[in-house]
């Protein structure tokens, strides 16, 4: 990992989604997907970018039980707490991201719950 900021996501998921996450890998797959794309886009967008003009970077542990060994599937994502600008024949310049406030924070769920369900309809 870089020498840069990191903050740790964990998004747990509805029971009614874990029984079909854990049975189908196409489905995590799409789920984490939406997940990474829309926190992601929220890290671009605090630093005035898009996807063309910046870059973000995470890792994700799929976690599959929970404490008691039930089925609990859900993300742990360490994302850069910011976002890399490109330089044309330089190395890339980080740039810092604020920390998410709680507004922020229910406006992320909303979009990911709303994405995850579109998504697997």
């Amino acid at each position: 990992m870089p020498e840069r900021p990191l903050r740790q996501w964990v998004l747990s998921l509805p029971h009614a989604l874990r029984f079909l996450l854990a049975t189908n890998p196409a489905a995590l797959t799409q789920v984490l997907g939406v997940v990474y794309r829309t926190i992601s886009g929220h890290l671009l967008k605090r630093a005035g970018l898009t996807r063309a003009t910046g870059h973000t970077g995470a890792v994700t542990l799929i976690q599959r039980f929970g404490s008691a060994l039930n089925l609990n599937i859900h993300f742990h994502m360490l994302f850069l707490d910011g976002v890399y600008l490109p330089v044309e024949g330089a190395v890339p310049v980080f740039r810092h991201s604020p920390a998410p406030t709680g507004s922020d924070l229910q406006e992320l769920v909303q979009q990911i719950g709303k994405r995850i369900g579109k998504v697997l309809e």
